[in-house]
């Protein structure tokens, strides 16, 4: 099926659908919850917690753009909203400007499985992951990022540039061991 009928056919009630529609996007949208979750079993909350608002507002998708992207932008919100109720997560540093930080070329990377990187990201602190993830991976302004996290814009970049910073000191760490 087409995504246009297989949404045609989840919105007529078409359990065979529904379950095509979650297979194929399952995976895809499962390692954009990891991105965000601290555990797998968040991941998998997000993950259910955004296939129950796909399902439930698959009557508002007109055909649009694509059906993934949509998906994606729901899972997106779901795992925001899911980290702003935890109330472990914390992103308070305020600056008036963001910090100026060695920008160095990620040479390593070549070197590193996509799996690896992954596992580094995912080992973020929250509020540097956050951001790094919208910004870095999904493509947010910072300040479309400071509007969903309601930080300032500076506080957005300061958080990336850390990030950034962090994830060089592993790199450079796991090349020279």
């Amino acid at each position: 099926m087409t995504d246009a009928q297989l949404v045609e056919a989840c919105k007529k009630g078409d359990s065979r659908a529904q379950q095509e529609l979650f297979n194929k996007f399952a995976g895809k949208m499962m390692a954009l919850c990891t991105r965000y979750a601290h555990h797998k079993d968040d991941a998998q909350d997000i993950l259910q917690e955004g296939f129950i608002k796909v399902f439930d507002k698959l009557e508002q998708y007109k055909g649009e753009g694509a059906l993934g992207g949509w998906i994606r932008m729901i899972m997106i919100n779901t795992a925001l909203i899911h980290l702003r109720k935890d109330k472990n997560w914390h992103m308070r540093e305020e600056l008036t400007e963001a910090a100026e930080y060695n920008q160095h070329e990620f040479g390593v990377l070549e070197e590193l499985a996509a799996e690896d990187l992954m596992n580094l990201i995912q080992d973020l602190p929250p509020g540097y992951k956050m951001v790094f993830n919208l910004f870095a991976i999904e493509g947010f302004s910072h300040k479309e990022i400071a509007e969903e996290l309601s930080i300032s814009e500076s506080t957005s970049k300061t958080q990336f540039h850390k990030a950034k910073a962090w994830l060089q000191k592993k790199l450079t760490s796991i090349t020279h061991t």
